[in-house]
């Protein structure tokens, strides 16, 4: 049912190529050509690609992009120099330097990687490619209708960015620590297919841990990596958008307090609590000095779920893992977060354009997509690419190395890829800024209210009294405001608005 809700949603956005198509043959089933140009394999058309791939990501990438000069663009005439310019942040810094046509800045490239704000903000200053008209609608419909939704910035069908390799979240545990405490107190993995299961769980784990110490004192239970996620996830499984951007690009921000009360007590309150805990730089360093057990976060993470974590004893022993789907708020809708970044081309003339995007063609064949997929930790953005078959084939057959934690992930998604649908927020100009409040908003408060009732109990206060100031109804009204008037300043782009 999902996918064909996605499906609709897509077809809207393709409108306008498809009634070109039955304007020109009324009742025909044919589609309008995709645009093209002329090529000279004897004198072949430069495209240089900008990206932030690193590792194993960019010697993959840079492997497809020596097979295709070697092969399809060697035919076609086209050939293609892939740069990295380090991390995300750098990539992003060069490419709003050379939109803004700053001192010292590089021209863009023919094609670069970026995250859709950033895409987004060079779309507006007329620095981007409509790149759906180099496609035919039955191209498009081979890719994931919500990645490729993404790149719809407006409702006229313009595309301009283009998925290449995503990734979700799931939730990954410690098997060794956590079969245990399942024993002994009956807990189940199906449990953490909820947020509320989650919560559930991490306090009968907090209490089952204070029970074995000698100082009577619990331990967390669970982390999340991305607080954002959990905010926009969360609200769309509940059936609400966080944003409604207009046809101008401005966003409304829509946070129902009731909903927001429900993601508050399933994160703040356990967190305050000391049933949930965030200390390290990522979620899967607390699973490795043993402050967690259990932690969401992106599929692109797996390969760092550690093989061996801290003990009690200062030594370190070797765990087991178990990989689940990401969490739904519970009666909730199938919603999953896709994140990752997309190829972009930049605005020029019809045969670079169209250079650019047959690379992009090639790149995101089936076989080629998984094999950039697995090696680097993202999932392949094509439909057919999107199960567990073509996975197995992919490794049997195409001779793909992918480590088992990743191929376990992977198995993970794909398994459920029918029966879950991956959003994220349209774009708008304000957006990175509206993420940050949501990124630390909560975040920010969970930590130091916890940390608050550390001290408390470290005095001598017993925890239900040090806990409860912060879990009441006024606690959480007193947040919902502050919290409510930083995203919608952030929306609206006033200055320092973030910081809330």
């Amino acid at each position: 049912m999902n996918a064909q809700l996605s499906r609709r949603t897509f077809l809207a956005a393709s409108a306008a190529a498809t009634l070109a198509a039955c304007s020109a043959n009324p009742g025909a089933q044919q589609e309008a050509p995709a645009k093209t140009a002329k090529l000279d394999p004897s004198n072949p058309t430069s495209v240089t690609v900008w990206h932030y791939y690193n590792g194993a990501q960019q010697a993959a990438f840079d492997e497809l992009v020596g097979e295709f000069n070697d092969g399809a663009g060697k035919d076609e005439g086209i050939h293609v120099e892939a740069q990295s310019l380090g991390s995300v942040s750098d990539l992003e810094s060069a490419i709003s330097d050379s939109v803004a046509g700053a001192v010292g800045s590089r021209e863009l490239p023919g094609i670069f990687s970026s995250y859709s704000d950033t895409a987004y903000a060079a779309q507006q200053k007329g620095a981007l490619a409509n790149i759906a008209q180099y496609f035919t609608s039955s191209e498009l419909s081979e890719f994931v209708d919500g990645y490729l939704q993404e790149g719809y910035f407006n409702s006229d069908g313009a595309l301009y960015l283009l998925p290449v390799a995503k990734s979700t979240e799931t939730t990954m545990v410690d098997e060794t620590d956590w079969k245990p405490f399942a024993d002994a107190t009956g807990s189940t993995l199906d449990e953490l297919t909820t947020f509320e299961g989650i919560a559930a769980v991490a306090q009968r784990y907090y209490e089952w841990t204070a029970q074995q110490s000698a100082d009577g004192r619990g331990r967390a239970f669970y982390g999340r990596d991305s607080m954002a996620n959990y905010f926009v996830i969360g609200l769309k499984q509940m059936g609400v958008d966080v944003y409604e951007v207009d046809a101008d690009g401005n966003a409304t921000v829509n946070i129902p307090e009731d909903d927001v009360r429900r993601l508050w007590d399933n994160y703040y309150v356990p967190y305050v609590n000391g049933w949930f805990k965030a200390t390290g730089k990522f979620r899967s360093d607390d699973v490795k000095t043993g402050d967690i057990i259990a932690y969401t976060g992106s599929t692109a993470s797996a390969s760092y779920f550690p093989d061996q974590v801290f003990s009690d004893d200062g030594n370190t022993k070797a765990i087991d893992y178990e990989i689940l789907t990401s969490p739904v708020m519970k009666d909730g809708e199938g919603y999953a977060v896709q994140q990752g970044a997309g190829m972009a081309v930049t605005a020029s003339d019809d045969v670079h354009e169209y250079a650019a995007v047959e690379f992009l063609k090639w790149f995101c064949r089936k076989d080629n997509n998984l094999r950039f997929a697995c090696t680097s930790s993202y999932l392949p953005v094509r439909k057919d690419a999107n199960t567990v078959e073509a996975l197995d084939e992919a490794i049997k057959d195409g001779g793909v190395e992918v480590a088992p934690k990743v191929s376990d992930t992977l198995r993970k998604v794909m398994g459920a890829f029918d029966r879950t649908s991956y959003y994220a927020p349209r774009c708008f100009s304000n957006g990175f800024a509206a993420r940050k409040v949501l990124e630390n908003s909560l975040q920010s408060k969970a930590q130091a209210d916890a940390e608050a009732v550390e001290q408390a109990v470290a005095a001598g206060a017993a925890r239900a009294d040090a806990v409860a100031p912060y879990v009441t109804d006024e606690a959480f009204g007193a947040w919902y405001q502050q919290f409510s008037d930083g995203l919608n300043d952030a929306a609206a782009g006033k200055a320092g608005a973030a910081k809330n």
